[in-house]
């Protein structure tokens, strides 16, 4: 089968580096970054993962797992973001400084292991999207491989899935803090609350979702087709019931359904761009 070109301009940018470390989340696009690196490279990448109480449930297994089957050393590393100053107080750029704390974790191991390159898994489709990370990313000499072979998120979906990866079809997976309105101070324990609650709504088998926390309010986001079954007397006073022993005093379905950077529509971006947007 012949290979798509954009991602043989991507074997083609990653042949020619000597060492890559790779901020690898387990993501859809880190993840097939890192499996074309580990086909180009081989023993030349190393991937690196942070752990910390923003990290959704399961992601950090998810990347465990593929790293041992692409046979990649894999450095995983603790982290809290809450400490950084200004973090907590999730500021509009707050994912500036979770990058930038990211990538500097990335430097300083890539540094150690005389590493020639750092990569991150951003795709075309993120230039257009609210991403204050990409600034740190600049500043730390971060380079974007699927960027600069033109790989939108639909091309590394349809990519991944001829590759035979599991994540191809994988739901995005920001971190936990997204679910709070700029603004809205974050701690330990309402990051807790939260992935408890999205906890509550996996278990009952819904598989793309957001609990957006204001405040006493939290604001659950399902796809449309999965709206009817939510609202079933019996799911919905069991979620209902969980959400509120869990310390929210209202639990309301937002009508637009699913989207990522939900949030950023108070900031000008497009209003809603699908379940990828």
């Amino acid at each position: 089968m012949a290979v798509p070109p954009k991602v043989a301009r991507l074997r083609e940018l990653l042949g020619e580096l000597d060492t890559a470390l790779i901020a690898f989340s387990g993501g859809v696009d880190s993840s097939f970054l890192l499996r074309v690196a580990a086909e180009v490279l081989g023993p030349r990448c190393v991937a690196l993962t942070t752990v910390s109480a923003t990290t959704p449930e399961g992601d950090v297994d998810d990347a465990r797992r593929l790293a041992a089957d692409l046979c990649v050393e894999h450095v995983v590393r603790e982290t809290d973001e809450l400490a950084i100053p200004g973090y907590a107080e999730n500021p509009v750029n707050r994912c500036y400084f979770c990058k930038d704390n990211l990538f500097v974790i990335c430097r300083d191991e890539a540094e150690r292991r005389g590493l020639g390159a750092i990569l991150d898994g951003a795709n075309v489709d993120d230039l257009g999207d609210h991403r204050p990370g990409l600034l740190a990313a600049a500043e730390q000499g971060v380079r974007h491989p699927l960027v600069e072979a033109g790989l939108t998120k639909t091309d590394i979906r349809a990519a991944s899935r001829e590759l035979g990866l599991a994540s191809w079809d994988r739901p995005a997976s920001p971190c936990l803090s997204s679910r709070f309105p700029y603004g809205t101070r974050i701690t330990h324990d309402a990051l807790a609350r939260v992935a408890a609650a999205e906890r509550v709504l996996h278990a009952l088998g819904f598989r793309e979702l957001r609990v957006r926390a204001h405040d006493a309010v939290a604001r659950i986001e399902v796809p449309p087709d999965a709206m009817a079954r939510l609202v079933d007397p019996a799911v919905r006073d069991a979620v209902t019931a969980e959400l509120r022993r869990l310390g929210f005093a209202y639990v309301t379905l937002d009508l637009v359904g699913f989207r990522s950077g939900s949030l950023n529509e108070v900031l000008g971006a497009p209003k809603y761009k699908g379940p990828e947007g």
